[in-house]
């Protein structure tokens, strides 16, 4: 099984693209609920809670983690990888290095949670992939919690984005990183404001790739996938076809459970 998880429904965009990738595998996908976000926390906080989660998938017989957030694989994948030596994980982090490859005008943008904004890590993507590129870092706090509310296209919300997109498009920007998992699901949202000024950019289907490269052959399972959630597991099951993706439901094995983890 491949355990793919987030602090909520945003990572929900890294399952959808592993299950189109892999669909005989069985997937368990599991929203930690009742700790969201985890973007405006420390990284000693996300820490704990991806060590934990990460624990109860590998109880639940998942061979290979998927840290679907950002924030998470900024503060803590290399806790976890250190945790499980012997376990493939695939992280999820900001797509710079396509980005500063497709950009023309040289200079891009990353939209991110406060957190992955002032993580090390992703300082480190940047001076390792953008070379003479220059990067705009956007902080957008309250994204992640709006898809989690499932009103994306709420007016108030449609002004925040202007707000904060405005002044990447006017710089010149021509390459918008979409640095959060749940920042998928706005881009119904994103794509009219920046037009054809800038291209958004998603990493989800480079993540299933590498899902595709470490599983192999051990993915060959029945297709079942299992959703779990620390809280409101109903809501988490509700989101699918809110979000675009009502097609997972035939791979559904049971109602999403909550879990205590």
């Amino acid at each position: 099984m491949i355990g793919i998880f987030d602090s909520g429904i945003g990572g929900l965009s890294v399952l959808a693209a592993i299950a189109r990738a892999l669909p005989r595998a069985d997937l368990v996908y599991l929203a930690d609920t009742a700790h969201l976000p985890y973007g405006d926390k420390d990284d000693a906080y996300i820490r704990r809670r991806v060590l934990t989660i990460g624990n109860h998938l590998v109880e639940q017989g998942c061979g290979v983690i998927v840290v679907a957030c950002n924030t998470a694989t900024a503060a803590a994948v290399a806790a976890f990888r250190e945790h499980f030596p012997k376990l493939p994980v695939v992280g999820v982090e900001p797509g710079v290095k396509p980005a500063a490859a497709m950009s023309r005008s040289g200079r891009i943008a990353v939209l991110a949670t406060l957190s992955t904004a002032r993580s090390e890590r992703l300082a480190q993507l940047i001076r390792q992939h953008a070379g003479s590129v220059q990067v705009e870092v956007e902080a957008c706090p309250g994204w992640a919690t709006r898809v989690e509310t499932l009103f994306l296209d709420d007016p108030d919300f449609v002004e925040d984005a202007r707000r904060h997109l405005a002044p990447l498009l006017a710089a010149g920007v021509d390459q918008i990183v979409l640095g959060c998992t749940h920042y998928a699901f706005l881009s119904p949202v994103l794509e009219p404001i920046v037009a054809h000024q800038a291209t958004l950019v998603d990493v989800a289907d480079a993540v299933a790739r590498q899902c595709v490269r470490l599983a192999g052959t051990d993915a060959l399972g029945c297709g079942r996938l299992t959703l779990l959630a620390t809280a409101q597991p109903e809501k988490l099951q509700a989101a699918l076809p809110v979000l675009g993706l009502r097609w997972l439901d035939d791979r559904l094995h049971s109602a999403a459970r909550l879990v205590v983890a």
